[in-house]
């Protein structure tokens, strides 16, 4: 799903159109979160035992969890090694 929003260009009088994909990024960043926290719970761990085990800041982890962090490719792989799971497994979840 994506926002389609329209804006005037000042001076020019004319009005554009694009997707805005911060939309449906910040869909994925949460539904990402939300997949971390399912894991995280299911094996019984706090998230500051998870962020120990990632090599990750417990702040970083919450802050993933809520869908307010885009994590890096490098992140998301050392969080599913402490999940226990695969990158890819991680990622069949979302939806």
């Amino acid at each position: 799903m994506s926002l389609i929003v329209c804006r005037q260009l000042w001076g020019l009088g004319k009005t554009i159109a694009y997707v805005n994909s911060n939309f449906s990024e910040n869909r994925l960043t949460k539904q990402f979160g939300y997949v971390v926290k399912k894991r995280r719970i299911e094996l019984s761990l706090s998230q500051e035992e998870l962020a120990f085990r990632a090599n990750l800041h417990r702040t970083y982890i919450s802050d993933i969890e809520r869908g307010s962090r885009n994590p890096s490719l490098k992140n998301i792989f050392r969080i599913a090694q402490a999940l226990e799971i695969s990158v890819s497994q991680l990622f069949s979840e979302i939806e």
